[in-house]
C-alpha cells in the first residue's frame, strides 16, 4: 500500500515542481507514494474567502481560523482511510530528526498542515493536531518549507524510493553518525589527493577507515550526537586520529 501524503496549504502551487521532481516525483510517479494538495481556502465560507482573522486580546498580525482547517481535514479524511496522523508544522514542536522521520515514514498517511501568517488558532493544535513537528528553534513566513522537508526525509524511507537500499544504511544519522567523507575522480585535484586506501581495491580496510572517519568527523563537527553515539553503543573510547 502505498503512502498518502495530504498537503494543506493556502498555497498548493509551491508544491507543483517540489512533487515533480527528483526522488520525491519518481516515487510519485512510480507509484510508492501519492501526495494531495489542498488549499485551505477553498473551504471557506463568506464570498471573500476569508481563513484568517484578527487575534483575541490584540495583537499583532492575523491567525488561522478553526472553521476552514477543521473542515478540510474531516473532508480530506472522508476520501480515503485510513484517517491518517494530523502533522501541524510549527516551530513549537517537536524537533525533526532522523528517528521522528523513521517514526513518520512508518504511518500509512500524513496529513501536513501549513500554516501561514501569525500561525493557528489554538483550538486547531488541541482538536486536530496528532503531533507538532519543527525544522528547528528559528521563524520562517510559513509551514510550507517544513512541509516539503517531511515530505522529502520520509519519502527516501519508502521501499524502493532510491534504488540501492544500501544507500540508506551509510547515509548521515542513519546509525547514529555523520556520514564519511566520499570522493570521486580524478584522483588528483589541485594537490588535494582521494586517501590512498579508497584506490586500494581493499574492500575492508575500506569498510574501516569509512568507519572510522565517520565517527571522528561525528565527534569533532557534532559532540552532541557523540556523546549520544557512546551512551547508545557503550563506548567509552574516541576514534583513532593517527
Amino acid at each position: 500500500m502505498a503512502l498518502r501524503i495530504d498537503i494543506l496549504t493556502l498555497f498548493p502551487e509551491l508544491f507543483d515542481a517540489f512533487c515533480a521532481t527528483s526522488i520525491v516525483g519518481r516515487a510519485v510517479k512510480s507509484g510508492l507514494v501519492a501526495i494531495t494538495r489542498t488549499n485551505i481556502r477553498d473551504f471557506a465560507r463568506d464570498a471573500y474567502g476569508s481563513v484568517d482573522d484578527a487575534p483575541f486580546g490584540g495583537g499583532p498580525g492575523m491567525v488561522l481560523m478553526c472553521q476552514p482547517v477543521f473542515d478540510a481535514v474531516e473532508a480530506l479524511r472522508k476520501q480515503a482511510d485510513p484517517p491518517g496522523k494530523v502533522v501541524l508544522l510549527s516551530p513549537q514542536g517537536r524537533r525533526l530528526d532522523q528517528a521522528l522521520v523513521t517514526e513518520l515514514a512508518g504511518e500509512p498517511r500524513l496529513l501536513l498542515l501549513a500554516g501561514h501568517y501569525e500561525g493557528f488558532d489554538e483550538r486547531i493544535r488541541t482538536g486536530l493536531a496528532d503531533l507538532e513537528v519543527s525544522l528547528g528553534d528559528f521563524v520562517m513566513s510559513g509551514g510550507e518549507i517544513a512541509a516539503m522537508a517531511v515530505i522529502d526525509a520520509v519519502v527516501r524511507l519508502q521501499p524502493g524510493a532510491l534504488g540501492k537500499e544500501a544507500s540508506l544504511a551509510e547515509e548521515s544519522f542513519s546509525c547514529g553518525l555523520l556520514e564519511y567523507p566520499q570522493y570521486t575522480r580524478p584522483r588528483d585535484f589541485r594537490g588535494m589527493a582521494a586517501p590512498e586506501v579508497l584506490i586500494s581495491g581493499d574492500h575492508a580496510r575500506i569498510a574501516a577507515w569509512r568507519a572510522e572517519q565517520a565517527r571522528l568527523r561525528t565527534m569533532q563537527r557534532r559532540p552532541d550526537l557523540w556523546d549520544r553515539y557512546r551512551q547508545t553503543h557503550d563506548r567509552g573510547d574516541g576514534p583513532d586520529e593517527a
